[in-house]
């Protein structure tokens, strides 16, 4: 049987200021990368965005867990990551 698909997004952009909570400077800006059907391809992509935004330092891009989001009673400790 595969693996089940642990749906992730990896998404990002130009932050309003550094530190404190996450807020993005303009939502209609914000850069979807994509949806990964594991942890794994997410971060894979995070980092390559991540790397090639390195000389912003207000970009900052962010992997969201959506299969925790779409099946909020999945036990933390069901799937490894």
């Amino acid at each position: 049987m595969p693996d089940r698909q642990l749906l992730h997004l990896v998404f990002g952009g130009e932050m309003k200021a550094l530190g404190g909570a996450p807020e993005f400077r303009d939502l209609s800006k914000v850069d979807f990368v994509g949806a990964y059907p594991d942890y794994a391809s997410a971060q894979k992509a995070w980092k390559s965005k991540a790397q090639s935004t390195v000389d912003n330092a207000l970009m900052r891009y962010f992997i969201v867990h959506a299969h925790k989001l779409m099946d909020p009673h999945e036990e933390e400790g069901d799937h490894a990551h």
